[in-house]
């Protein structure tokens, strides 16, 4: 992803760099529920926190492009991330506006230039929150925009730790609810956002379309990551742009082999003062 890449309009009097904005509404990423919890001895009645999930369909013209199971937080980054993430746009210019329904669950999407897209791509698919797409090379856009990462980025193993450490204290609905991937956008040294969401592609798609939205350069910052690290999280960070990705679970071969060739560092089984490197450990201080 290149560094110049500048954010979209909303509309066309829209100020030069402002980023795109949306109302989003103010659905919340968990919800209480009634429960009977059994403690050894007696049943209790009482209220838990359950992770709150929503379909996201995404209208391009007025034709539905695909539906995505999601939170239904940071509506803006995630259609923005995902358009991005399926090669429907590279820059967030080509966002001409883009408005949420959240009583409807819909993302109305209008593009500058919709030639870009052909029947292919624009046939209705319906995405779930556990995994996206998992043929190998997926689809003609995934070759197209999961391009070889180039950083001069560097990291020791205490700051993956301490990096990883810092997503997971930041991940309040987490802990409440233990249902939501959680993905952070980092520096080598501070965390500079999170994102969460049901769906581990999603988690990723937000931090992606916030990136785009702020015009965020990427080749000096890293993704920590709370769920395993499959083919599709190995290309998204591709995608992205972000040549490190550190998770406290285990990666799939698939995505060893796409890291490899697209210079991607996979660290790998981050717990408390133990970590493994997988790929490309030329970029973990302690391997050189």
């Amino acid at each position: 992803m290149d560094e110049e890449q500048t954010s979209s309009t909303e509309h066309e009097n829209r100020d030069e760099g402002e980023p795109l904005s949306l109302d989003a509404g103010s659905r919340s990423s968990k919800t209480t529920w009634q429960i009977y919890r059994y403690n050894g001895i007696e049943m209790l009645e009482q209220e838990d926190t359950v992770a709150t999930e929503a379909p996201l369909t995404i209208k391009i013209a007025g034709d539905e492009f695909a539906t995505l199971v999601c939170t239904p937080t940071d509506v803006v980054d995630l259609v923005t991330g995902f358009l991005a993430s399926e090669g429907i746009i590279r820059f967030v210019d080509q966002i001409e506006s883009l408005s949420y329904e959240e009583d409807r669950g819909y993302a109305h999407v209008k593009l500058r230039h919709l030639h870009q897209l052909n029947q292919a791509m624009v046939s209705k698919r319906f995405i779930g929150s556990c995994c996206g797409k998992s043929r190998q090379f997926y689809f003609h856009n995934d070759a197209q925009t999961a391009k070889t990462v180039r950083t001069p980025l560097q990291v020791s193993a205490e700051q993956c730790f301490h990096l990883m450490r810092g997503m997971q204290e930041q991940s309040e609905d987490f802990r409440a609810t233990g249902g939501l991937h959680n993905a952070a956008l980092c520096t080598a040294s501070e965390l500079l956002l999170t994102r969460a969401d049901i769906g581990r592609h999603n988690a990723l798609d937000k931090i992606y379309g916030h990136v785009l939205r702020h015009r965020i350069p990427v080749r000096d910052k890293l993704i920590a990551f709370s769920g395993r690290i499959s083919s599709e999280v190995a290309l998204k960070a591709a995608k992205i742009g972000v040549g490190i990705l550190l998770s406290k679970s285990a990666p799939t071969d698939l995505a060893l082999r796409l890291a490899s060739d697209l210079g991607i560092t996979i660290v790998g089984f981050i717990r408390r003062d133990q970590l493994t490197v997988y790929t490309h450990p030329e970029r973990i201080k302690e391997c050189q």
